[in-house]
C-alpha cells in the first residue's frame, strides 16, 4: 500500500471543504450540544470511516439504492432527533443536576453513527470520495477523506460545546430540536427536488 501525499492533501481539501455545509456537520453540532461530545464524535467518526470504505471501495453501488429512500429514512432520523430535544426541553432543571449527558456511551454512540451513517448515503462527499478513488489512489484518498470528514465532525462538536457553556441548556436544546427538525424538512424536500 502506497500513500501519496499529495493525493491525501488534495481529498482531505476538497472533502473538508464540501462536508462544512452539509447538514450532517449541523446534526453533528445539535448533537454535541446535548450529548457528550466525545461519544458523539466517535459515532460520526465510524460512520464516516464505514461510507470512505464504501465509496472508495464500491463507490458505484451509491447509485444502485433508491435516492428517496435514503432521504426519507435521514427526515425520519432528524424528526426523531428534533422530537427528543424538544420534547425533554422543558424538564432543564433535572436534567442538568448529573451533567449534559443524556446517556449512555453506547445510545450517543449509535445514535450519531445511525443519524450519519444514513444521511451520508450519495452525499457529495461520499460521490467526490469515490471519484477521487477512480483516479488517484484507493488507500490515500480513503485517509485523505476520512481525516478530513472526522475534523469537520470535531470542529461542530467543539462549537456545539462553546454555545452550551454559553447559552442555557433549555435555548440549546430548543435551537437544536428546530434544526434537527429543520433538517428533517431539507431532507424531505429533497426527495422531490432531487
Amino acid at each position: 500500500m502506497h500513500l501519496d501525499p499529495l493525493a491525501i492533501l488534495t481529498a482531505f481539501g476538497l472533502i473538508f471543504l464540501a462536508e462544512l455545509p452539509d447538514k450532517t456537520m449541523f446534526a453533528s453540532l445539535a448533537m454535541g450540544t446535548r450529548m457528550r461530545p466525545l461519544y458523539v464524535w466517535f459515532g460520526t467518526s465510524t460512520a464516516f470511516i464505514v461510507h470512505v470504505a464504501i465509496a472508495v471501495g464500491a463507490g458505484s453501488l451509491i447509485g444502485l439504492l433508491p435516492d428517496w429512500t435514503v432521504k426519507s429514512v435521514s427526515a425520519a432520523l432528524f424528526a426523531f432527533g428534533a422530537f427528543m430535544l424538544l420534547r425533554s426541553g422543558g424538564d432543564d432543571d433535572e436534567d442538568d443536576a448529573g451533567g449534559r449527558t443524556v446517556t449512555g456511551f453506547w445510545p450517543v454512540y449509535t445514535t450519531a453513527f445511525m443519524a450519519v451513517f444514513i444521511s451520508e448515503w450519495g452525499d457529495l462527499t461520499q460521490i467526490t470520495t469515490a471519484n477521487l478513488a477512480a483516479t488517484n489512489g484507493v488507500a490515500s484518498v480513503a485517509v485523505g477523506s476520512a481525516a478530513a470528514l472526522m475534523s469537520v465532525s470535531a470542529l461542530a462538536l467543539l462549537a456545539g460545546r462553546f454555545i452550551a457553556k454559553r447559552v442555557p441548556l433549555k435555548t440549546v436544546q430548543r435551537i437544536g430540536g428546530l434544526c434537527m427538525l429543520g433538517l428533517a424538512v431539507w431532507s424531505v424536500v429533497e426527495i422531490f427536488t432531487g
